[in-house]
């Protein structure tokens, strides 16, 4: 395997035990990304018991987090370009652990909200960290259904986070559990170290101009994202709220919810990336636009209906969560030489953006009790979502058919 900045560096051919180790490694590192987030959601009422800290602030981790992610990633994107894809996949991983570390130590909310803000960097290092792997050592049939493996691990971390993390809390304290999850970062670190290949230095340290003319998609991509984003976090956030609070649900079924949810976007987001072949893949943020659309309305329904909330959770996922991964697709297909790192993290800018506003304005209807309205509100963020990327897709035909006429 070799890392050069260049599409035409790929071989052809490489050993399948080799991209399966690749996938790995890509999905933990991706996993651990957002750790820190899924932790503290996890843990929250030990956090809010622990530390003294009000709900409130307990909210303001996502905010926080993915706010430093979307002023960070134009930066991150820029550094994954001019020093490779494995000396950055360390650092956001010995930056995780770190991270993770003063979680467990934070006397108060203070420190904690730090740490959040220093997990930041990893989130803006994952896409371009990874897609950059990608197209270093995968031949390009494998790339789509490679993608979408690594962005499933987002859903890993979350299910890591959930289960297995959360029970070692049970056991060795929350501090515990959260010191585990740093030494394991830790260990994933010396795991990229070791599994790839030296970086190779661009010619002239230089970066290629932004490829933001009007043919790009990194510009759309990111509206797109920035919409799917906040439609996205909002469900996350409040999905098993709504099924305690409106549902009746008890806790456990509740966050079966999130559960069905994650599983649902694993499988959603491998499928998706599959099936997102150079002709079809600008087609395809619109069409599962308009699945995401479907699937908060069944939210909405689920007010009256109890039974649909799990239908739409299922929709969300395969729908909604998918999403991120085909825009990331598209941009591997689409990006100049040299340009992955930069323009993953323009449209992932764009995905943290929306997640860092999507929460807080749904939470200002679900303090009201007005779910049906939040889950409206989310439809319409997923409606612009599709608008954004079809007018796109309708621009990107034009233009690639005057190209070929």
């Amino acid at each position: 395997m070799r890392t050069a900045g260049t599409k035409a560096a790929v071989p052809a051919e490489a050993p399948p035990d080799a991209v399966r180790g690749l996938t790995a490694l890509l999905t933990t590192a991706m996993a651990f990304s957002m750790m820190q987030l899924f932790l503290i959601g996890a843990l929250g009422p030990r956090l809010v018991e622990g530390l003294g800290m009000s709900e409130t602030v307990l909210g303001l981790t996502t905010t926080v987090g993915f706010g430093t992610a979307a002023v960070l990633s134009p930066s991150g994107g820029r550094i994954v370009d001019r020093v490779g894809p494995r000396r950055s996949l360390v650092a956001l991983l010995v930056v995780s652990a770190v991270a993770l570390g003063l979680i467990g130590a934070a006397p108060g909310p203070a420190l904690l909200l730090a740490a959040v803000a220093l997990g930041g960097l990893p989130q803006a290092l994952a896409n371009p960290a990874t897609n950059k792997a990608i197209l270093a050592a995968v031949p390009t049939p494998r790339r789509g259904a490679v993608t979408g493996a690594k962005q499933s691990g987002v859903q890993l971390g979350a299910f890591a986070a959930g289960l297995p993390l959360a029970t070692a809390a049970g056991l060795l304290g929350w501090r515990g559990a959260v010191w585990v999850a740093a030494g394991a970062a830790l260990l994933a670190a010396l795991w990229a170290w070791r599994a790839l290949p030296d970086d190779t230095p661009r010619k002239g340290g230089a970066v290629p101009p932004a490829s933001v003319g009007p043919g790009s998609p990194v510009p759309w991509l990111a509206a797109f994202s920035l919409f799917l984003g906040a439609g996205i976090a909002s469900v996350n956030t409040y999905l098993a709220l709504f099924g305690a609070q409106r549902l009746d649900m008890g806790p456990a079924t509740a966050g079966a919810l999130v559960a069905v949810l994650g599983v649902a976007g694993i499988a959603g987001r491998v499928g998706w990336s599959r099936a997102a072949t150079p002709g079809r893949a600008p087609w395809l943020p619109g069409l599962l636009s308009g699945g995401a659309v479907g699937a908060a309305v069944l939210l909405a329904a689920a007010v009256r209906v109890e039974a649909l909330v799990w239908v739409a959770a299922v929709a969300v996922g395969v729908f909604a969560v998918s999403g991120n991964a085909v825009s990331m697709v598209l941009v591997m297909q689409r990006s100049a030489p040299g340009r992955t790192g930069q323009d993953s993290a323009l449209v992932a800018a764009g995905f943290f953006a929306g997640f860092a506003v999507g929460p807080p304005l749904f939470g200002l209807l679900a303090e009201r009790g007005r779910y049906g309205q939040g889950w409206l509100l989310v439809a319409a963020e997923f409606v612009v979502a599709g608008a954004v990327a079809y007018v796109w897709a309708l621009q990107d035909r034009r233009t690639r058919t005057r190209v070929t006429a």
